[in-house]
């Protein structure tokens, strides 16, 4: 069923593309999808459910860049599965959180805790309030924390299943993109085949925002700059409220936390892609309100085209250069992290 949410969004373009999207309705909601008919419990998408899928996801892509998305198969225990296992690993001393650090893995740079404060995804504000962990490399042979959950399962077997969970729905959702705008599913399948290997900067990533004394913080300063994200799609999973998504005006208006939904998003590569056809759209998480000691966390699965895919507009124009995905990622990385 296709229902609106209550909060209203409005579209926008990202600073890196030229469409000024005047022609769009002035007023969206954030569309609900039931993606129940092409569950991971389903082997396979029925036409029907296929052609019902389709056009509600060209509707939200076009108009608004994110959709929720519930009766994915992925449950609502199953995320806070990953959160508990990852906020334990959050919660130790940061002497024992260093060894796994952002830049030391050679095969992946990416992959690694990433500290308080490091990361910026608005460079003109000081650094991002937040923790993460980038689960890029799947190796069991590499350096993984050795937290284990009560159940005495290990971060990386956690982590690891579900990464490949959200490959699985984040290819589903690929191919229904890709009928929404009458291509062979191919188009964007076959340069998203290499995720989970060396070949492919796709990232399973834990965020973790820990309490803030609003008055103690930089003048600027947010737990989350505004930013779109860089690759093709973003799957979101959250456990408390706190996104905001900029509005067409230019303002920023509070996204709502769904139990059990997953808002996925347009994102930079993607909109170069399809030649502005699917937006992609910025959005930030704001310091809580003074007094608010409360943390916050979310997991993000973004999705990469493979690192050597040269992304050309799918509909055959010039209206963007052609480009490396893994060349496009790694100058965003430098403008979120610093030029070396």
């Amino acid at each position: 069923m296709f229902k609106p949410w209550s909060v209203i969004v409005f579209s926008s373009s990202c600073r890196v593309f030229s469409r000024s999207l005047c022609g769009l309705s002035s007023k969206m909601s954030i569309p609900v999808v039931d993606f129940g008919g092409y569950s991971l419990e389903k082997k396979d998408v029925s036409k029907k459910d296929l052609n019902i899928l389709r056009k509600k996801l060209k509707s939200a892509f076009t108009d608004v860049g994110f959709v929720f998305l519930t009766n994915t198969g992925i449950t609502h225990e199953e995320m806070n599965y990953v959160m508990d296992i990852s906020k334990t690993f959050f919660l130790q001393p940061v002497k024992l959180k260093l060894p796994y650090s952002r830049g030391n893995f050679s095969l992946n740079s990416n992959h690694g805790w990433v500290s308080l404060e490091k990361e910026k995804l608005n460079p003109n504000r000081p650094g991002d309030l937040k923790e993460a962990f980038n689960v890029v490399l799947l190796h069991s042979d590499i350096r993984w924390p050795s937290v284990k959950s009560p159940e005495k399962e290990s971060f990386q077997e956690i982590h690891t299943r579900f990464f490949l969970r959200c490959k699985e729905l984040s290819l589903r959702v690929l191919r229904v993109m890709a009928h929404c705008l009458d291509l062979d599913p191919e188009v964007f399948l076959g340069p998203h085949k290499n995720i989970g290997t060396d070949k492919n900067s796709t990232a399973l990533r834990s965020l973790y925002y820990p309490p803030v004394n609003s008055e103690e913080a930089k003048e600027g300063q947010l737990r989350c700059g505004e930013h779109s994200d860089y690759g093709s799609i973003t799957l979101l999973f959250q456990s408390s409220e706190g996104l905001e998504v900029r509005t067409r005006s230019g303002t920023f208006i509070a996204a709502p936390c769904i139990p059990g939904a997953v808002l996925v998003n347009i994102a930079d590569l993607m909109q170069r892609w399809t030649s502005d056809q699917f937006v992609s759209v910025r959005h930030r998480v704001l310091l809580p309100p003074a007094g608010d000691s409360r943390t916050r966390q979310s997991m993000a699965f973004f999705v990469h085209p493979d690192d050597d895919s040269l992304i050309t507009c799918c509909d055959g124009s010039d209206k963007y250069p052609p480009v490396t995905a893994g060349g496009y990622l790694i100058e965003r990385f430098e403008d979120s992290y610093g030029r070396k």
